[in-house]
């Protein structure tokens, strides 16, 4: 691991209780890996093998497990609670039904202790980013499914973090949604150069986004199995690029080598 590393993961093992008489689950297993300032990097593998878990250990939502897990070189919890600015994505929307789009990026910023006087001008600027700026004062179920995942992108690059954790995002959208969403991530993240770990079981996916693709295997006792180098495909990528499917098809393939068919969970 370099000092430029962002995100640094090292030997990260990580248990969960069974219910009554069941054992205990090992989600992972010796976990190592990381992320390099600036860099989008996907974590690819099957359902049920620790993706989510790992995004939750670096977002500061689970401190209970055995390992090293920093941010900026040091320790997530220090770091987070020194206002270092981690936003994360879920796969879903999460908004604040009670508040408006606005609000919704609003309480972000607040939260992130930036003045009020900043509020309007980062938020009319991520609006647009999203193709948002008519909708502001919209309440989440007034929008269609995709347009909650854009404010929730919209208010994640709000705070202009330095770590982005982006769990499946687009993987409950349709695919015509969901593309458009990746096109409008990468042209964000171009402009705010966040680090970006983004999860995902969708191999084109992950080929599309990301500058290296990371490869877990199956749990329990899941740990990263391979790496791949995105470099030689040029970036702004088209769905049109003959190299990105290719690319892709030959990623499944290793995929697959390592952990069989990804029919099973």
């Amino acid at each position: 691991m370099t000092s430029a590393a962002s995100i640094e993961v090292k030997q990260i093992s990580k248990s969960f209780a069974g219910k009554g008489n069941a054992g205990s689950w090992k989600a992972l297993d010796g976990a190592t890996f990381a992320v390099r300032s600036g860099e989008f990097v996907c974590i690819l593998g099957p359902s049920g093998c620790g993706k989510s878990t790992l995004l939750n250990i670096l977002g500061g939502l689970d401190d209970r497990y055995d390992g090293d897990a920093r941010i900026l070189g040091r320790p997530v919890a220090e770091q987070i609670a020194n206002g270092v600015r981690v936003a994360y994505v879920f796969q879903e929307p999460r908004l604040m039904p009670w508040r408006t789009v606005r609000g919704n990026v609003e309480f972000a910023l607040q939260a992130a202790g930036f003045a009020a006087t900043e509020w309007k001008e980062r938020i009319d600027r991520c609006l647009a980013l999203v193709e948002l700026s008519d909708f502001g004062d919209f309440y989440p179920t007034q929008l269609s499914g995709g347009m909650q995942q854009r404010a929730s992108i919209a208010r994640a690059f709000s705070i202009e973090p330095e770590v982005l954790l982006m769990d499946e995002p687009f993987s409950a959208l349709d695919e015509l949604t969901a593309r458009r969403l990746r096109q409008q991530l990468l042209t964000i993240w171009g402009r705010f150069r966040s680090t970006v770990l983004f999860v995902t079981h969708n191999a084109f996916e992950a080929t599309f986004l990301s500058d290296r693709i990371l490869m877990m295997t199956k749990g329990p006792g899941a740990r990263f199995c391979d790496e791949i180098d995105l470099g030689e495909l040029p970036r702004p990528r088209s769905y049109e690029d003959v190299r990105v499917f290719e690319t892709s098809r030959s990623v499944v393939e290793r995929l697959v080598g390592h952990v069989g068919s990804l029919d099973e969970d």
